[in-house]
């Protein structure tokens, strides 16, 4: 049994992105021994989603608490991060420069974990599509903005929660995706898009679907 050893915080880093630099937050892994890498992608940026948002910390820390060193980078043009906002056309290269920058970092963990929220399930998404089964271990996406993206489908045994009352991304889009993909969604009932008050919920959530 992995017995947890500390509380990590949040270090900033700097990875070199095919746009220019990317800031990035890592978190280590809240047990003594890592089980595996977690990379989490932020909300739209241009409704002011960064590596700052409440539920991309969430995703961190849960996975932490599992083992997972979490990589939760702001993508071009947000924050401090080089390049231009691109809606999704480029941003899963950023994602895909910080997957080789953690396994650089940590050549002994295999496991590795796609998570995001809202725009960032796009760009996960996107980037799972370019990679074998036998790189990445899940996904995780919490709020997927399937109405707003051309959305790929997403492998069997991807954890997908949404709200029952998502204002942003309405429930009945996300289950029309699911559907044909035969994709089972976990539904948080009376809970909006940023799962205002729900959070500890969500933790719950991912950490039972993912221990």
């Amino acid at each position: 049994m992995t017995i947890p050893s500390k509380a990590p915080s949040f270090e900033p880093i700097n990875i070199a992105g095919p746009a220019g630099r990317l800031e990035c937050l890592r978190l280590d892994a809240a047990t003594e021994t890592p089980r595996g890498i977690v990379l989490v992608a932020h909300p739209n940026p241009t409704e002011g989603g960064t590596f700052n948002n409440k539920i991309v910390h969430t995703l961190a820390k849960t996975l932490s608490r599992l083992g997972y060193i979490a990589y939760c980078p702001n993508l071009r043009g947000v924050g401090e991060s080089e390049g231009s906002h691109s809606y999704g056309e480029f941003e899963p290269d950023d994602m895909a420069a910080v997957l080789a920058f953690a396994r650089s970092q940590h050549p002994e963990l295999t496991r590795i974990t796609l998570a995001g929220f809202s725009f960032g399930t796009y760009v996960q998404s996107c980037l799972r599509a370019r990679l074998s089964d036998d790189e990445i271990e899940g996904m995780i996406l919490i709020g997927p903005a399937v109405s707003r993206y051309a959305f790929p489908n997403v492998p069997k045994g991807t954890l997908v929660i949404h709200g029952e009352q998502d204002e942003v991304i309405a429930l009945e889009a996300v289950l029309n995706w699911a559907r044909p993909q035969q994709l089972p969604i976990i539904v948080a009932p009376g809970v909006g898009h940023f799962f205002h008050g729900r959070l500890t919920q969500l933790a719950d959530l991912v950490h039972a679907a993912w221990r």
